[in-house]
């Protein structure tokens, strides 16, 4: 990897860490919930031999401060600072699950400041499951996720977040790749109990402005998602103007650690195609 450089800043009443390496066209990668920034360590090293990346803990996530009950923030605006403490004016935005949705509300916020958009097992703000996606989901999972709430309320938060994995992790967390999405994880254990009351997202919500977006964008579903997910990754597809899907074999929700060379070779493709 190129150098590295690791800097922090303060963005309305938090602090927001980071890391930049590389020259080239920008990208910015955006980490799942759950997670944080090192689950971008298979691609930043990679990656910087072309671009010039950067990637961020999230408000609330790994070494960034936790939100203030309460207090108004905004992910697109952390975003932009973030960008903007990084010298990167525009930039392809590489995000997963929560880091997704981030990116999405963010390309119809600043249309400009985005050359190209990478959406892995995204978040949608305004998405909701249909009324049999929502009897699926109480059939297969319904008992799981009042375990977890039990277990939460009870204090007990590694049990809360090992069962959560069965869900986002179901491939398992025994393998090297799955030993270090339980790792990541479980560094974050705090977030089953974090208050992100003050959190904002734009108005209206971004599944009512799909077709605003202009980026090139490339969707890549995780086959062992919740059903609900892989509807909206088809739904992306089809009501952005410039995108494609890609299916990658064998990936749950952190796509990019469980498969992570194809991961790369399918979005450095992408990448070297439309910047």
């Amino acid at each position: 990897m190129t150098h590295l450089e690791t800097g922090g800043i303060e963005v309305n009443g938090g602090r927001l860490e980071f890391d930049v390496a590389g020259d080239g066209p920008p990208v910015v990668f955006l980490h799942p919930g759950l997670w944080d920034r090192r689950t971008w360590d298979d691609q930043f090293g990679l990656f910087s031999k072309t671009y010039r990346v950067v990637r961020y803990d999230a408000r609330g996530y790994g070494r960034s401060s936790r939100p203030e009950p309460g207090y108004p923030y905004s992910h697109v605006e952390d975003l932009a600072a973030v960008m903007d403490a990084a010298a990167v004016d525009r930039a392809a935005l590489v995000g997963c699950s929560m880091g997704g949705g981030i990116a999405i509300d963010f390309a119809l916020a600043y249309p400009k400041r985005v050359s190209a958009l990478v959406l892995a097992a995204p978040g949608l703000a305004g998405f909701g499951g249909t009324p049999d996606e929502e009897a699926s989901w109480e059939a297969e999972w319904g008992e799981l996720d009042r375990a977890i709430d039990a277990a939460v309320e009870a204090g007990e938060l590694e049990l809360a977040e090992d069962l959560r994995l069965k869900i986002w992790a179901p491939l398992g967390t025994h393998d090297e790749a799955g030993r270090r999405i339980r790792e990541i994880a479980f560094d974050n254990l705090h977030e089953l109990t974090m208050d992100e009351s003050g959190a904002t997202r734009p108005v209206p919500p971004a599944i009512d402005r799909l077709e605003d977006i202009d980026a090139s964008t490339l969707v890549l579903p995780a086959d062992h998602d919740p059903p609900w997910h892989m509807r909206i990754c088809e739904l992306l597809n089809a009501r952005i103007p410039h995108s494609r899907l890609v299916r990658i074999p064998g990936t749950d929700h952190v796509v990019n650690v469980r498969q992570p060379a194809e991961f790369n070779r399918v979005v450095l493709k992408f990448l070297g195609e439309v910047l």
